[in-house]
């Protein structure tokens, strides 16, 4: 099976607030870009993706992402995360009704194609499927096979309302790339121990790291 990923990213200059204790005003909002050109490089990189498409208003991020190979679909609901990420599903769902959709966080540096490959794989078993992130509280990926709604639900304590909905926890290990997200500056040090990619490596040059 093959996945169209949607993926979320709110304006830039909003972006990333919780990394406020790690990166000034004028660094965070590209941080944030970084993060998302290097998620989305990775899924493209997957062999289990046929596309991707970024829900945002952006308009430097949608150039960025775009050149990357992204179709960039305006957030039309501006009604916050899930109405974006429901909204970028019903429009991947228009052209193509019987396409497999995943949503996607746009905060995953260090994600790795083919340990992405493994979650999407483990996904097709089940009509609906996410996986947690690495504080085991949210979520990273919400997955929907076709002729499946995605019924995103992320936000806080997403694990426990995505179980709630009924979508299958995927139970994976060794898939850390896939689970985490960059919120804290704890976040990122976890990241860049895993190993970002080139976009966040270099934005991240030079910020004083604890532990990094």
């Amino acid at each position: 099976m093959h996945w169209t990923l949607v993926i979320p990213l709110k304006p830039l200059a909003r972006a990333k607030s919780r990394l406020s204790d790690t990166a000034g005003d004028e660094v965070r909002p590209g941080l944030a870009l970084a993060f998302a050109q290097d998620t989305v490089s990775a899924a493209l990189a997957c062999p289990a993706v046929s596309d991707v498409v970024v829900v945002t208003d952006d308009a430097l991020a949608g150039r960025e992402l775009a050149a990357l190979g992204a179709r960039i679909v305006p957030d039309a609901p501006a009604s916050g995360l899930n109405a974006a990420l429901a909204h970028g599903a019903a429009t991947v769902r228009e052209m193509r009704p019987g396409a497999a959709v995943a949503a996607l966080n746009a905060d995953l540096p260090a994600l790795r194609p083919l340990e992405l490959s493994r979650v999407l794989s483990a996904a097709a078993e089940f009509p609906r499927a996410f996986l947690a992130d690495a504080a085991a509280l949210g979520t990273t990926l919400l997955a929907a096979t076709p002729d499946q709604e995605l019924r995103p639900a992320f936000g806080t304590d997403s694990r426990a309302r995505h179980r709630t909905s009924g979508a299958r926890e995927l139970d994976l290990t060794e898939v850390d790339s896939v689970r985490q997200d960059v919120d804290t500056g704890e976040d990122l040090r976890a990241a860049l121990a895993l190993g970002v990619g080139r976009h966040t490596a270099a934005a991240s040059a030079g910020l004083l790291i604890p532990g990094a």
